[in-house]
């Protein structure tokens, strides 16, 4: 099936979006000396490297690959630099990177200004780019001073920022008709649920490292999950009203202190305990399919919500597993996986979502943005 503008534009914000989350571990683990981390680490974030060079040539052709790829790579080279300076206390060679980067953000953001036709501005790309530069330097500095909870929010904030760099750049660079696509209201839906469900996994699966490691940063770790859950729960507050909300917040709550119990069963090489939290999973996968499908008037069926949420927790297992074992390829390739599913179930959840509240409102409610509850800004 041809994918629209927008669905490229989806795909475009979430390879940015990963690419902050795989660069701030890659810098982590060179402050933490964890050496096998550190090469399964470098390798994810090449694959996206060239995932997202390969996209954007799709999108606006030739002429933006030509210069976006040295300079994007250029730009991973000297974060790196920048996080092994951190841990070798080596100030100068800490200016050195961060100098470098300063002038990758005017370049690239003097090369984007200049293929919009005047669509983007170019001192608000270099603001934008400058942004994304200082929130992974910041929760590198904050992770060696070991302030997680500081580290874990800008890591957050890092995420969220760079997710949404990716359609503005879709909105300044595509055609006239593209972009009158990416303004339709279940495609913003579709966006914004994604990211949300996108930065549910890379969340949980940072809290289960943590679990999994007995790591000092745990409790902040479990912190951002549950700030993400609470971003969750509103959207649907917005969608369903509070009641529904409030329901599905319960059941939710419950998946992820399933999950985090596994994980902490699983350092303490507890079975048992492992295979509760596993029975637990189970029901609540039932529960949550259950729930969605009356949400939506069966326009999913429990069967098939119950196959996604079991695909999704079946993937954050194994991802401990492998992380418990040491096998970072392993871990990383089960990331990636999970990572592209919560944006497979975000545009099934959001057309499903739409179609619902578009049949409760007046008679042209989905043309003004479903009464205004479409999720995000």
């Amino acid at each position: 099936m041809r994918q629209s503008a927008a669905d490229l534009a989806v795909r475009l914000q979430a390879l940015f979006g990963q690419h902050s989350v795989l660069a701030a571990d890659a810098m982590r683990s060179r402050i933490r000396g964890d050496d096998d981390f550190v090469q399964a680490a470098d390798a994810a974030l090449g694959r996206n490297t060239d995932a997202m060079t390969d996209l954007m040539g799709q999108l606006f052709g030739p002429d933006m690959v030509a210069a976006f790829g040295p300079m994007w790579s250029g730009h991973v080279v000297e974060l790196v630099a920048y996080a092994s300076a951190v841990a070798g206390r080596d100030d100068a060679s800490r200016e050195d990177a961060r100098a470098e980067l300063v002038e990758y953000e005017r370049k690239l953001s003097e090369h984007l200004a200049g293929l919009s036709d005047g669509r983007l501005d170019q001192p608000a790309v270099h603001h934008a780019l400058a942004a994304h530069i200082e929130h992974l330097t910041e929760q590198a500095d904050a992770y060696a001073a070991e302030d997680y909870a500081a580290a874990d929010r800008v890591y957050r904030d890092a995420y969220r920022h760079l997710y949404d760099v990716g359609l503005v750049l879709a909105d300044g660079l595509l055609p006239v008709r593209d972009r009158a696509e990416l303004r339709e209201p279940v495609w913003r839906l579709r966006s914004q649920l994604g990211r949300v469900l996108a930065e549910h996994v890379v969340l949980v699966e940072h809290v289960t490292r943590a679990a999994v490691a007995n790591t000092p940063d745990f409790d902040a770790a479990a912190a951002m999950v549950n700030a993400n859950t609470k971003d969750l729960v509103a959207a649907m507050s917005a969608l369903f009203g509070t009641d529904v909300a409030g329901d599905f917040g319960k059941i939710w709550g419950d998946h992820i202190e399933s999950l985090v119990a596994y994980s902490g069963a699983l350092a303490a090489g507890d079975q048992g305990a492992q295979a509760r939290a596993k029975d637990e999973l189970r029901g609540y996968e039932r529960r949550i399919a259950e729930f969605l499908s009356a949400a939506t008037g069966d326009r999913l069926t429990s069967e098939r919500l119950a196959t996604a949420f079991a695909g999704h927790d079946g993937m954050l297992l194994r991802h401990a597993d492998a992380f418990a074992a040491r096998d970072y390829a392993t871990a990383h390739d089960i990331a990636h996986a999970v990572y592209e599913h919560g944006f497979d179930l975000a545009r099934e959840l959001a057309d499903a979502f739409g179609e619902t509240v578009a049949a409760a409102l007046p008679r042209g409610g989905a043309q003004t943005g479903y009464g205004g509850l479409a999720v995000g800004g």
